[in-house]
């Protein structure tokens, strides 16, 4: 599961405390002349400096140098590079990945306590309080692992990091570089929640246990929760939902999560996906990668662990945060091609393809939403369409609004933590593809333009609510560790949603 590293702050010259590992990080091209570099070259015995000057520690991204210690306070100096890191966001975005990969590094070399000397980053990156929420974010992000179903020793790492503190050389603005460390850890622990969430297989995280593990997490952040059972939503005409779930023995859980800070503000609703396993129902997919569907929650993960973030914060904003899960399953009860079926708003759907489920869900969820006050913005997550991995591969998330405003406040949050977005069409011309000849919409309208035609019939549940719907299918997962991401669940986009709403207020 997600590391227990322990990652603290100290208002101190790094030089000034002690550790098993002391890291420097150092730029592209800088020799090692500076005031605080020849102090470090004192402790490894002229070694920085002998290695800066003959090339081999040229400061490139990424770049680890390990060098002896003459110091009875540091067992070994690691140097890093940070390569031509820049000032502002855009350092901030390559470093995280620099010491995300670096933080496996240390765990593979069993580099115990590490103190990490933040100057030299602090001073390219232009901000102390924007280094440190960069590093601590990378260090949760990197070390993470899910590993709690190995018995064999082999399949974990040999070695675990312990005490990890970023030494911020005395600067003044300590209350500031709190802040700065807390949001870093709130904003790294959810989205490993997150992570956990997806990455447990489907038949231990069933739409029971996602109801008790969102429940815990509310007993701990102090948000208020309530878990609608079927009858509840049978009460509430969610037929679009409930056929979803027709097919499975697990009972489907509707859970409804409200964080209140905001004074009369109107709230922001999230609404996540929340399919714990896609079989595809009777429209069975082929076996071939169905293993993969138990991400198919990562929506409902990701409201789940935003709200819990934001609660952490005390962030002052209203949030409701609204995950319909349940199981799509084939069996004699099962929603079948040319059923059709009324959502919560009243409107009828043609269900032409039941592994077009996410729609379904995400319909009442959106409209049960709308039933308890009008919001400032809707906000769905979904891993819901294939084709979006196809157009945007595994790097930008597709985003479809109804407002320029709205995109443009997702776009500038996302630019701050690398979780890149790109706007889609969802012209009026779509809608056609999705007009039923025996309802009032159906639930795909084929293969061309799949991801606009999921979107539009989304938006037909929304109303006059500025909207957003983030189809997250491409960028779930990962298949090797690289920077931030470690093989499996990504936990996107629950750093990009925090920064909205801390954005918004």
């Amino acid at each position: 599961m997600s590391s227990q590293t322990s990652i603290e702050i100290k208002n101190q010259p790094a030089l000034d405390l002690s550790a098993d590992t002391l890291l420097i990080p150092i730029r592209e091209g800088d020799k090692g002349k500076s005031g605080f570099l020849q102090d470090v070259d004192k402790l490894t015995g002229g070694a920085l400096q002998t290695l800066s000057l003959s090339g081999v520690i040229t400061g490139q991204s990424g770049e680890l140098t390990w060098l002896p210690s003459t110091a009875p306070a540091f067992g070994r100096i690691a140097v890093v590079g940070i390569g031509s890191v820049g000032n502002g966001i855009s350092g901030a975005n390559a470093a995280r990945d620099i010491f995300a990969t670096l933080s496996r590094q240390l765990r593979s070399r069993d580099a115990k306590t590490v103190l990490i000397a933040m100057e030299p980053l602090a001073n390219a990156i232009g901000s102390a309080e924007l280094a440190t929420q960069t590093v601590t974010e990378a260090l949760i992000l990197g070390l993470y692992r899910f590993d709690k179903h190995h018995t064999n020793n082999k399949d974990i790492p040999k070695y675990s990091l312990g005490r990890m503190t970023l030494a911020l050389g005395g600067r003044r603005a300590a209350r500031a570089i709190e802040n700065a460390h807390a949001k870093g850890m709130a904003m790294g622990s959810a989205t490993n929640f997150a992570r956990d969430l997806a990455n447990t297989p489907a038949n231990l995280m069933t739409p029971t246990i996602i109801a008790e593990k969102a429940r815990e997490l509310a007993e701990t952040k102090g948000f208020e929760i309530e878990i609608l059972e079927k009858s509840d939503a049978q009460r509430l005409g969610m037929g679009s939902y409930l056929s979803v779930a027709s097919g499975s023995h697990q009972p489907p859980k509707f859970i409804v999560m409200r964080y209140r800070n905001g004074g009369r503000k109107a709230h922001v609703a999230l609404v996540g996906k929340g399919i714990t396993f896609d079989t595809g129902g009777i429209s069975l997919k082929p076996p071939g990668g169905m293993e993969a569907m138990k991400y198919d929650m990562t929506g409902a993960a990701t409201v789940i662990a935003t709200i819990g973030a934001v609660a952490e914060l005390g962030l002052e904003a209203n949030v409701l945060a609204i995950a319909p899960c349940t199981e799509n399953m084939p069996g004699g009860s099962a929603t079948k091609p040319g059923d059709v079926v009324y959502a919560m708003d009243g409107q009828s759907i043609e269900v032409i393809n039941t592994d077009a489920e996410g729609r379904l869900v995400l319909a009442d969820g959106i409209a049960y939403a709308r039933s308890l006050g009008k919001p400032s913005a809707i906000i769905d997550v979904a891993t819901l369409t294939g084709a979006m991995g196809v157009a945007l591969g595994d790097y930008r998330i597709g985003v479809f609004s109804n407002q320029d405003a709205l995109f443009r406040q997702l776009e500038q949050a996302s630019a701050k933590t690398n979780e890149l977005l790109w706007r889609m069409p969802i012209d009026d011309y779509y809608g056609k593809q999705i007009k039923s000849d025996v309802a009032d919409i159906k639930n795909t309208g084929g293969r061309l333009a799949g991801s606009i035609t999921a979107a539009k019939f989304i938006e037909a549940f929304v109303g006059d609510v500025p909207w957003a719907h983030l189809d997250i299918a491409g960028v779930m997962a990962a298949n090797n560790d690289r920077g931030i991401k470690v093989k499996g669940s990504n936990g996107t986009p629950v750093r990009s949603l925090v920064e909205f709403i801390a954005a918004r207020g």
